[in-house]
């Protein structure tokens, strides 16, 4: 029994820590510059939240979640601001640069031929996209806070959410990745990311759209990490909370797994 389960732990013992190395490359490649990743990463949302959230907020009003709660269009756009903050960051890293490193500079060409497997590279670099997206989740979560946006106790919950839905889009951005053949082609899917920003419930609720558009809208992933977030920082709990958790785990889990498999096909060739 003990010589069947120890190889298991070691084996996987040994791939955190090859992908660890991944992330600790790419740490220390942009240490001297990363401040500069995170302030631009962070002031767009934050920009968003003043203009529209205050400053049109101020013309709106307040606005009744489906839960019946009543509250400011700042604390209604926040949570969707912040949500959209974890999956800009994430989708900058596992798509431009992640494609860059594949494509152009060859870097994973180089790693293969140590003991880190494809899988170990989509880990690695994962994680190191979830740097990048924490801090970002972190930094709007304590603005929240101080414009009275949330409670502390909430902003600490919705940390973690905010987390899952990075690496639900890392993951995703990463499989995406493995198919584009260009620069150019990353033209469709900022595109497809501005849609998703702009009718993901992200500035009006989900209930103003008709039915059909509505249904198209609550089944995309970015739709899911708004309701979660917005109902950790400003709704009531609820069972909802649990499908969106499990919707962004299996898209997470299902990015990963094609991630790992198109590098290896693409590397291996």
């Amino acid at each position: 029994m003990v010589s069947l389960i120890l190889p298991r732990l070691v084996d996987v013992s040994a791939a955190s820590r090859r992908s660890a190395s991944v992330t600790e490359r790419n740490v220390a490649a942009l240490k001297s510059v990363y401040w500069l990743l995170l302030v631009s990463g962070f002031v767009e949302p934050l920009l968003y939240l003043l203009s529209i959230g205050v400053g049109v907020g101020a013309l709106v009003g307040d606005l009744a979640l489906p839960g019946g709660e009543v509250v400011t269009y700042a604390a209604f756009v926040a949570p969707a601001m912040l949500a959209s903050s974890a999956m800009t960051g994430a989708l900058a890293e596992t798509t431009f640069n992640f494609f860059g490193k594949m494509k152009y500079m060859k870097l994973y060409d180089g790693v293969i031929a140590t003991p880190v497997q494809p899988f170990e590279i989509a880990l690695g670099e994962l994680a190191w996209a979830m740097l990048r997206g924490s801090a970002y989740s972190a930094a709007f979560l304590a603005v929240m806070a101080v414009m009275d946006l949330t409670t502390v106790s909430r902003a600490l919950v919705a940390f973690p959410a905010a987390v899952l839905v990075g690496f639900t889009f890392g993951a995703l951005g990463m499989a995406i990745s493995t198919f584009m053949r260009s620069w150019q082609d990353f033209d469709l899917m900022g595109s497809a990311q501005f849609v998703l920003f702009l009718f993901s419930g992200t500035f009006v609720p989900a209930e103003a759209y008709p039915a059909v558009l509505r249904w198209l809208v609550e089944v995309t992933p970015l739709y899911r990490a708004v309701h979660l977030i917005r109902g950790v920082t400003v709704g009531a709990a609820g069972w909802g909370w649990v499908l969106d958790v499990l919707y962004l785990v299996v898209v997470l889990a299902v990015g990963l797994l094609i991630a790992s498999r198109r590098m290896g096909r693409l590397l291996y060739k």
